[in-house]
């Protein structure tokens, strides 16, 4: 027979087994599932077939003199504790389990390492344990620490919980584990608001002791602090569970707290919960290693007889866990029949399943026999290598667990997206101030945690769109900020459309404006014999009249979405057109002079007057700001551009100028025409000739010297589509001066009155 020892940290009554107590809650599935497991390995016949495991359980107490006693016992006589002396039957020990708390294996690992012991532990987390490298015989079934502090940092950044407390015990082991959590945290972004460290006790002897955890229950109560993160190991379970006990006994406020708890803690293997409210722990988030569900386990459990003379732990377990008492012992409880079912006791008290802890002893049982077969095959010499190869890749995967209600089995478990909901409630907040919402950025608060801050709002122009954003953003070119400052809105097009109500007057405007030009043309060429009309040059009229209808209509290439076709020609051809129109004007003014001179007696004036002088007026003129227009096309001509800047919630489309200086030099010199047209005209003004334009000229190039003067402060104090009305309302205000100065006058005598219409009228209304 080969034998395995466990050592757990729990009292268990004196026995076959060699155990001790009377308390059989804690722990007492471990005991099962050690039994189940050997059992099953025993009737397995393809694993160790000639040799029967057998087991003995012995008790460390969570003390080190009886953890170290214990482990003596095992490498000593059967009933006397002598190191290194044999007598009588000899122990076949392989391996030993133990224990449930770090410190026991480490105990334990400090004699079975002198002895090449091989030792398995099951224990959640062993820091203690791990640092000590030189113990090669010592094998870890449970995951590393590190693991765990990843998998609360996930947890927490998961639900958002960045303002926490720890609780921990006054001891090394809860300063270790603050230290490295802290660590982690920061590295995260998680603030540690408080660190609760209570002193390990056993009971209310200490009336100081009360009066701290009555304290500290209070402050508990109070602090808004609502995730704690439990280090649930044997010292702060005990520490936080008369807590709460004593802080209900007191009558202080519910410590209404979320508790995500280490993996330590076993609650269905705790007998305290008969005396504490579970619902203290309604909520509750805790890490269990992983297990699985083992086949048999569950109808093992069911056939258990509270009768059996083998197990000598059954019947005070019994007793405890359905509240009864056997009759051959006096009592005044009711009498246990035996048939009470285990499986109507509550999840909290006692699981039907296989717990995490459990199922660790359950996989040492079967790495121990599996490395024994091994190790008795003929080609196997180094039997520990083997064993080591079976124990050295603990499961690096931990589950986690909600605790639910009172009546919790493992059958039914909640589901991850129940749990999120908290039985349908909203997840609390863990947050050291309220979140800071779209169009608020955090700031930090002076000499506070970085957890904490004020929010404040984003500056104009700038946004958030998110919770809690440290900075705010600028939104695209093309976008600009909402009026909350929490989106980006996409600009819209600016520019003089058709559909517009003022892209559709302006346009109104110029046809009216074009029409009432080609009607007046109309009336000249149907009177084109009357005096009126033949005066003054009638092919500089018909140029004028026609040059008129065309800055009209040029108008319209300023309207609608700008194309490079369009951009190419609006100042050009409103350039040149406008600079015929103010040639033809400045023509007839010089026509009018010429005329006037050459009847003076003896004049060399007359070879000038005629169709000749005109035209080449015209021509010249406009041959000019022909070469200009070419000259800014050739050069840096304008195109399409988008304005994502000037207006703050729209793009401004428009026809970029190109090079400024050409833009300038074409009105420019459209203005030097015009005003050496009013000079001209209004010096001539008072020539004593019966067809004398100059005053009906001074009169039009005033109005369009205004127009354009008044035309730069304005297209320069603009933007967008209005820099285009404005020039728009120049072109048809200055062309309408002229057709309405020069004109008006004209179609009245010959529409209105027409017995002026004569020679002889006109010289005889002059003198």
């Amino acid at each position: 027979v080969l034998s395995i020892t466990a050592v757990f940290s729990a009292p268990i009554p004196r026995n076959c087994f060699h155990c001790m107590s009377s308390n059989l809650f804690l722990n007492y599935q471990h005991v099962l599932s050690l039994v189940f497991a050997v059992n099953e390995v025993n009737e397995n016949p393809s694993i160790l077939s000639n040799i029967t495991l057998g087991f003995q359980i012995y008790d460390s107490y969570c003390h080190a003199k009886m953890t170290y006693q214990n482990t003596l016992n095992l490498i000593s006589h059967h009933r006397k504790t002598i190191p290194n002396y044999k007598c009588g039957v000899e122990k076949n020990l392989v391996a030993a389990i133990g224990g449930l708390e770090s410190e026991t294996s480490s105990h334990m690992a400090s004699i079975l390492e002198l002895y090449k012991i091989l030792q398995i532990t099951y224990s959640s987390f062993t820091p203690a344990v791990s640092e000590k490298d030189d113990i090669s015989s010592l094998y870890q079934m449970a995951p590393s620490e590190e693991h765990q502090y990843t998998g609360i940092v996930q947890l927490l950044l998961y639900f958002q919980w960045k303002w926490v407390g720890i609780f921990v015990t006054a001891d090394d082991k809860g300063e270790t584990f603050v230290k490295k959590l802290t660590r982690q945290l920061s590295r995260n972004g998680i603030c540690i608001a408080v660190t609760e460290r209570v002193v390990n006790h056993s009971g209310f002897g200490d009336n100081g002791l009360i009066e701290k955890c009555q304290n500290t229950a209070e402050s508990l109560s109070k602090t808004n602090v609502n995730v704690f993160v439990v280090n649930a190991d044997k010292n702060t379970k005990t520490g936080l569970q008369w807590l709460l006990l004593i802080g209900r006994m007191m009558s202080v406020s519910p410590i209404n707290k979320v508790w995500v708890m280490t993996a330590d803690w076993d609650f269905s293997s705790d007998p305290f919960h008969k005396d504490l409210d579970i619902q203290n722990f309604h909520g509750a988030l805790s890490f269990a290693i992983h297990s699985s569900e083992v086949k048999g386990f569950h109808h093992f459990l069911l056939n258990l007889n509270p009768h059996s003379e083998t197990d000598g732990f059954i019947r005070l377990f019994w007793q405890q866990a359905f509240g009864c008492q056997f009759l051959d012992v006096e009592t005044e409880e009711e009498f246990c029949t035996g048939e009470e079912k285990l499986e109507s006791l509550p999840g909290a008290f006692f699981e039907m399943q296989m717990t995490s802890q459990s199922y660790s002893i359950y996989n040492a049982i079967y790495a121990v026999a599996h490395a024994l077969h091994a190790m008795l095959a003929p080609r196997t010499k180094q039997g520990e290598m083997v064993l080591g190869n079976y124990l050295r890749s603990p499961n690096q995967y931990f589950q986690v667990i909600l605790l639910m209600k009172r009546q919790r089995t493992n059958r039914n478990r909640i589901e991850y997206m129940q749990y999120l909901l908290f039985y349908g409630q909203v997840v609390p907040l863990a947050l050291c101030n309220d979140y800071c919402h779209p169009g608020y950025s955090r700031q930090r608060k002076e000499g506070e945690p970085f957890c904490c801050y004020v929010c404040t709002p984003c500056p104009e122009g700038n946004i958030s769109n998110q919770t809690d954003m440290d900075d705010c953003f600028q939104c695209q070119e093309d976008q600009y900020p909402n009026q909350e400052r929490n989106q980006c809105i996409s600009k819209k097009e600016n520019f003089l459309s058709y559909e517009a109500p003022l892209g559709i007057s302006l346009a109104l405007l110029a046809l009216a404006f074009s029409a009432t030009t080609a009607m007046v043309f109309g009336i000249f060429i149907k009177h084109q014999n009357t005096p009126i009309v033949k005066a003054n040059n009638q092919n500089l009229t018909y140029t004028l009249l026609i040059s008129l209808l065309l800055c009209f209509l040029c108008s319209l290439l300023f309207i609608g979405r700008p194309q490079l076709l369009t951009c190419n020609l609006r100042q050009t051809a409103f350039g040149i057109i406008f600079s015929v129109a103010v040639s033809s004007v400045l023509a007839k003014t010089l026509t009018v002079v010429l005329a006037f001179m050459a009847t003076k007696p003896g004049s060399k004036m007359r070879k000038w007057v005629g169709k000749r002088f005109s035209t080449s007026i015209v021509l010249g003129c406009a041959s000019i700001q022909a070469s200009i227009c070419m000259l800014w096309l050739g050069t840096d001509p304008p195109f399409p551009h988008l304005d994502m800047h000037s207006l703050p919630e729209e793009v401004i489309v428009e026809c970029n100028e190109g090079s400024a200086n050409m833009f300038y030099s074409v009105l420019g010199y459209m203005g030097m025409l015009a005003l050496v047209s009013f000079v001209v005209a209004f010096f001539a003004r008072k020539l004593p000739d019966t067809f004398n334009e100059a005053k009906f000229i001074t009169f039009s190039m005033l109005v369009f010297c205004s127009v354009w003067l008044s035309f730069v402060p304005s297209y320069l104090s603009t933007k967008g589509k209005y820099i285009v009305a404005v020039e728009i309302f120049s072109i048809l205000a200055s062309s309408a001066g002229i057709l309405g100065c020069i004109f008006f006058p004209k179609c009245y005598i010959i529409v209105f009155k027409p017995e002026l219409n004569s020679k002889g009228q006109l010289k005889k209304r002059n003198k």
